[in-house]
């Protein structure tokens, strides 16, 4: 009952969660599953190689044979594949609970090429629900009940709030805005479907903006902290007032392990930082903050181009996290100055 599948385990956030599930529960085995594209790469597993309690297999989770073999065990039966296996890792492959990490998820791909969002973060998340569903109908009572499914969803799904309206809540309704959001949205409903029809205990999360370590540099905190290295422009949506609330991964990882230990089934969590900066306050941060780390005077901010904005591009994002920390007692605890400045200090010691 210790075993869990973690989908989408190469990218930022999942790489981020296997490390942290392998470092806190000593008992615990992982599955890493990932298709390995542009973002989700073997990198971001770097120090894994090799591990007793994790094994990586890459795929995709629109190959409905792919799952049924993992979930099955078959897979793991094979000559080849059991030669990869840690000695420790169980010789009965019986996955307790699954963590779908796996989605596209930037939203500039997705107004250029909708159609590949759609398909992982739907069509994707629904074979991957019901192959679980499958196996899980398969199980003794005590299993059934044991068993967990977690979606890992988004603030997006929820659309865009005014400077001056109140924080999402789990109960807000979905306005997604672009084709990401809208697979998000999509695949989130497929979920809750599995869990009213079938009675497959699932749990959902939406979390805010996430960094920290390994994310892939398109995304607005690696790719300034890239750009401000080679001294390269610092190309700003719009007019730079767009709110985001931030979170660091690590924070997120504890939150989603809260909700999948604790959580009642058939929920959703907001999991945010109750952390709002516009965009432009991040950037100019991190010019000072990459300039002071490097001991060279503070002009970096002088890079920074305002560019036309993008389409759909949403106003403020906020998530209201009453409810995880009324009823699992999470909050964040890493203070935004200090996990800023840390995740820059990564950046520069990872350069590659």
């Amino acid at each position: 009952m210790n075993t869990v599948l973690i989908t989408g385990g190469a990218g930022f956030i999942g790489s981020n969660f296997v490390r942290y599930i392998l470092n806190k529960y000593p008992d615990y085995f992982v599955i890493n599953l990932d298709k390995l594209t542009y973002a989700g790469v073997l990198q971001n597993l770097q120090g894994l190689e090799g591990h007793e309690r994790h094994f990586f297999i890459q795929g995709d989770i629109c190959d409905r044979r792919l799952l049924e073999e993992i979930f099955s065990g078959r897979y793991f039966n094979e000559p080849s594949v059991l030669e990869k296996k840690g000695a420790d890792f169980p010789k009965e492959i019986s996955i307790a609970a699954v963590i779908n990490f796996a989605a596209e998820s930037h939203v500039d791909r997705s107004i250029l090429d909708p159609e590949i969002f759609l398909k992982s973060n739907v069509y994707g998340t629904g074979v991957l629900l019901d192959v679980a569903k499958t196996f899980w109908q398969q199980k003794d009572e005590s299993f059934k009940k044991s068993f967990r499914y977690v979606q890992i969803s988004t603030d997006e799904v929820y659309g865009s709030l005014g400077l001056n309206d109140p924080a999402f809540t789990e109960t807000s309704p979905l306005l997604p805005n672009s084709p990401y959001a809208a697979g998000k949205a999509g695949g989130d409903c497929v979920v809750r479907s599995y869990h009213e029809t079938y009675g497959l205990p699932v749990l959902t999360t939406r979390c805010s903006n996430n960094y920290g370590p390994y994310q892939f540099p398109e995304k607005l905190i690696p790719l300034m902290i890239t750009h401000i290295l080679d001294k390269k422009s610092l190309p700003v949506y719009g007019d730079g007032k767009n709110i985001r609330d931030w979170i660091h991964v690590s924070d997120h990882c504890s939150g989603i392990d809260a909700v999948w230990h604790e959580g009642r089934v058939g929920e959703i969590y907001n999991i945010g930082g109750e952390n709002e900066w516009c965009n432009i306050d991040i950037v100019n941060g991190l010019c000072d903050t990459v300039d002071d780390l490097l001991k060279r005077p503070r002009e970096s901010r002088t890079l920074i181009r305002f560019v036309k904005d993008r389409l759909g591009h949403d106003r403020r994002y906020a998530l209201g996290i009453g409810k995880i920390k009324e009823h699992l007692g999470w909050k964040p605890s890493i203070g935004f100055e200090q996990g800023l400045k840390d995740t820059v200090a990564w950046y520069l010691e990872h350069s590659s």
